[in-house]
């Protein structure tokens, strides 16, 4: 049913949103003549890999810096590419790779192998199931860029505050997986994009339904600073 689902949304949402793929494709191309698209290999289920394919946000090349993390304030970021950023209109190619089986609507996102590498036994769970458009991680760090803004090592940064609670929430969408869960997060995700505080309310409560310990919920509703804290599976210590 999962993949039914996969397969029938990704169809309608390159045909329904075909104007604005054409629109990215252009505005991207005109700034400076380069393919409007970034292809990068991935993380796939089972710990292979696979080339997942988005518009291209960043200055050519910009892979080769050896930096994975990006902050808003990163000098690659092209101008169009702050605006296709700003609006995750870079993730809707990603469509494609739903519709060919590398991908799933609902899933943690693509990883790198470089920070798939750092996983502790209990986060390479994650490479149990399709990688995804978004899941829970990805409303509640939507604005991941800001988090990690001009830090100067901005990789360092994303693992001490960011990776920790992704993790755990995607690890806590595997374990309850489920058609339902899958149609609340689309939704909310949508709903994200109206109202980001409205939607991390109703990601607070699904959170908590899910079964979440109390400070996993908290780090969830971003109602205060992000905490410094181990990944799942690495020795855990209160805070």
């Amino acid at each position: 049913m999962k993949r039914a689902l996969d397969i029938a949304v990704s169809l309608a949402g390159l045909i329904l949103t075909s104007p604005v793929l054409i629109a990215v494709t252009f505005a991207i191309w005109i700034y400076d003549f380069h393919s409007p698209f970034y292809v990068a290999r991935r993380m796939a289920r089972g710990g292979g890999m696979f080339r997942m394919i988005k518009f291209r946000s960043m200055v050519v090349n910009a892979d080769r810096t050896g930096v994975n993390s990006t902050g808003a304030a990163d000098r690659r970021i092209t101008p169009v590419g702050r605006f296709v950023r700003a609006y995750k209109l870079d993730e809707l190619a990603q469509l494609w790779n739903v519709l060919k089986g590398d991908m799933s609507l609902v899933g943690p996102r693509p990883q790198v192998k470089a920070d798939a590498d750092l996983y502790t036994d209990e986060e390479r769970r994650l490479l149990s199931v399709r990688p995804g458009i978004t899941d829970l991680a990805s409303i509640v760090f939507s604005d991941e860029g800001d988090i990690l803004g001009d830090s100067a090592n901005p990789d360092l940064l994303y693992n001490q505050i960011i990776r920790p609670w992704k993790s755990r929430l995607a690890l806590l969408c595997i374990d309850r997986q489920s058609l339902w869960l899958d149609l609340r997060l689309i939704a909310l995700t949508a709903l994200a994009i109206v109202s980001r505080p409205t939607a991390l309310r109703y990601v607070e409560e699904l959170v908590r339904e899910l079964g979440a310990d109390d400070l996993v919920s908290r780090m969830a509703a971003r109602r205060e600073p992000l905490l410094r804290y181990p990944p799942p599976g690495a020795l855990e210590l209160k805070p």
